[in-house]
């Protein structure tokens, strides 16, 4: 009689992988989500400060906007009023501005 309900008892347990499956799922939708498109911008950021020349208008992360005078390999110097260069670090280099930005503020 004892045999009989235990045997009753008992169910089937789910496979192991399967209970992988949601979090393998999550980890795919965050990687797509948010890790790709973040990579895709950083090399879009490193492709534009790797561009810069002498005479383009960026924004900087402070907010400190400016006319290229001298590009370096650390460091670009900005023009940010007449006779005013300051420099700056190119990872500091947020936007590329289109001409005439400046002059139009």
């Amino acid at each position: 009689m004892f045999i009989s309900s235990a045997y009753a008892a008992t169910s089937t347990a789910p496979s192991d992988w399967t209970s992988f499956v949601p979090m393998i799922v999550i980890f795919v939708l965050f990687y797509f989500m948010l890790v790709r498109p973040q990579m895709k911008q950083a090399k879009e950021q490193r492709a534009m400060i790797e561009a810069l020349k002498v005479g383009d208008e960026v924004a900087t992360s402070s907010g400190i906007l400016g006319k290229v005078t001298k590009v370096g390999d650390n460091v670009v110097s900005l023009e940010i009023a007449p006779s005013i260069i300051i420099n700056v670090q190119k990872s500091a280099v947020q936007a590329l501005l289109d001409k005439g930005t400046i002059k139009a503020l």
